[in-house]
């Protein structure tokens, strides 16, 4: 098979989605490996280490794209990308469709197998190919969110952590999973005051015996969640419905009752965010203000930190790719029940269910299919 490595075009976006190991394994599994020139240059990986890895460097995107039958990449196809897809092309990324209707009409109208990610599911639950950049995205939320509480940037001017005699921060964390418990992580050991809100009452204990009790849990419901943003200075939404469009957690009125100068990182607003006011930004205008409040929703923030997020996603992301280059979509969606979850879109239908709900459309089963 033939994989092709287009360069990121995403603002900002320096992550690419196969490093020269990888490229090096699939040429030693009888493969054939496209790269265009300066994918790599982001993460400080060179055309010359492709070469050497036995890939072929492509100038254009558009070459890649021509002759590849599978598209690897890190970021869903932006709308310059939309002309390339075409009938028989398998498409592998992130792709976060949910709130985003026009992009699953194009790989619908193109008959696109894409298959993503984040909707990847292994038997045990676990949704491996989210964790590296959830675990990335999580920590650098409370980085992010504790230098925008600095005055110069618009927020409270606060120190995350305080000082002997003035209090830390009131950090609020809306979900416990992956990014939720990362930026628990950092958010502690930085000294500030941490209060997790999760509707699942054993992850709360979970992560109660993990902090021994020094990080607040608190069951999810609107009161619960309306006290605890009215208080807070740096309020994360980590919140995930796998494929899905994420819950609107914090509404519009809860926001106009937050303190002016707080700050609001919204992880989840690749799945549509959970907070009614937040709407996606860039590394290159990453924030703006609703009631007072500064609202950061990057919807590729791990693109931030390119070295350490393309080696963390491609280890996680290489196994399933090289499944896919050495059965196919079909023999690999046999084998492997993960794969098969992983598939959103399939010639002309949407496949996952989530997907089609979020976006009311109907979905078909991908087994039928086949």
């Amino acid at each position: 098979m033939t994989i092709g490595v287009p360069k990121e075009i995403k603002d900002q976006e320096r992550r690419v989605g196969l490093v020269p190991g990888g490229a090096a394994m699939l040429r030693e599994a009888g493969h054939r490996v496209l790269v265009q020139s300066g994918a790599g240059e982001g993460s400080a990986i060179t055309d010359r280490e492709y070469q050497e890895a036995g890939a072929e460097i492509v100038h254009s995107a558009a070459e890649v794209w021509a002759r590849a039958e599978l598209i690897v990449k890190v970021k869903e196809p932006q709308p310059s990308e939309y002309p390339y897809l075409r009938p028989g092309l398998i498409l592998f990324t992130y792709l976060h469709l949910a709130p985003l209707p026009e992009l699953t009409d194009r790989l619908l109208e193109a008959r696109v197998s894409a298959v993503a990610y984040e909707t990847i599911r292994e038997p045990d639950g676990s949704l491996p190919l989210l964790t590296p950049m959830s675990e990335v995205a999580g920590r650098m939320a409370v980085q992010v969110g504790a230098q925008y509480l600095e005055a110069p940037n618009g927020g409270r001017g606060l120190l995350l952590g305080g000082v002997p005699g003035v209090a830390p921060a009131n950090v609020v964390i809306l979900g416990g999973g992956v990014v939720g418990h990362n930026a628990a992580k950092v958010a502690f050991g930085m000294g500030a005051h941490v209060t997790i809100i999760d509707k699942n009452l054993n992850r709360l204990r979970e992560i109660d015996d993990i902090y021994n009790s020094q990080v607040v849990t608190l069951a999810s419901n609107p009161w619960t969640v309306r006290e605890a943003v009215r208080q807070a200075d740096l309020v994360i939404g980590a919140v995930l419905v796998p494929g899905a469009t994420a819950p609107k957690l914090v509404r519009r009125d809860m926001v106009a009752q937050m303190k002016r100068g707080a700050v609001v990182v919204d992880v989840s607003i690749d799945q549509g965010g959970c907070f009614e006011t937040s709407r996606p930004t860039t590394h290159t205008h990453p924030v703006y203000v609703v009631d007072g409040v500064l609202h950061y929703c990057v919807s590729n923030m791990p693109a931030a930190v390119p070295h350490t997020s393309t080696f963390a996603l491609t280890n996680a992301t290489f196994p399933y790719l090289l499944e896919l280059a050495n059965k196919g979509l079909e023999g690999a969606c046999a084998d492997h029940p993960a794969i098969r979850e992983g598939v959103n879109t399939y010639r002309g239908e949407v496949t996952h269910p989530a997907v089609a709900e979020s976006q009311g459309r109907r979905a078909k089963e991908l087994l039928a299919l086949v």
